[in-house]
């Protein structure tokens, strides 16, 4: 097993945080796992509001961790990047978590979406494995909707309309490639 930079511990949840225990490494892996991206510019127009400078930053320490490489595109473009072997292993964590926080967070997943992913994670993590062998850009999981922004203490003051919930079970996009019935009932 290789030895790395310097470690605070030989936890392997510590070492695991020293990789991509920052607010936006995860994303950057999201978006290159299930979202398509492949550039630069992909991922700072993503909507999530990262800084070109974080993303740079971020991008340098993932390749040096072995999560992802740049490549060159065949249109001569520079930073086309991709995850590694060693990234694409993080399926079933970024599955997990995802459905953990839709779980236990009002989130922008509608419920019906989440339900699914979490009744065919075998069928999930098939198809994200797939996607990348073959390199095949299509989104796994559609963005989802952004939340509202967040309420004044006056405006947390009156009664809510909708539970968290109800505001995740807005109309679900569809989740597509992989067996198993899908949020509508029906197959893909």
């Amino acid at each position: 097993m290789p030895t790395g930079p310097s470690r605070r511990s030989s936890c392997p949840v510590s070492i695991s945080l020293d990789i991509f225990g920052d607010r936006w490494s995860l994303l950057i892996v999201r978006d290159l796992m299930v979202r398509g991206y492949r550039t630069f510019s992909e991922m700072e127009h993503d909507g999530d509001g990262i800084a070109t400078n974080i993303l740079a930053d971020r991008l340098r320490k993932l390749e040096a961790a072995g999560i992802l490489g740049a490549e060159s595109a065949s249109d001569g473009r520079s930073g086309v990047y991709r995850l590694t072997e060693k990234g694409i292993a993080l399926a079933p964590v970024m599955l997990e978590l995802l459905i953990w926080a839709a779980h236990h967070e009002a989130t922008g997943a509608p419920c019906e979406v989440i339900e699914h992913l979490a009744q065919n994670r075998e069928g999930v993590l098939a198809e994200t494995y797939r996607r990348w062998k073959e390199r095949d850009l299509t989104p796994l999981i559609p963005p989802f909707e952004r939340l509202p922004a967040r309420r004044t203490k006056k405006q947390r003051m009156r009664p809510a309309s909708k539970s968290r919930r109800s505001r995740n079970a807005t109309a679900a996009p569809r989740v597509s490639g992989f067996a198993g019935p899908s949020p509508q009932g029906e197959q893909p």
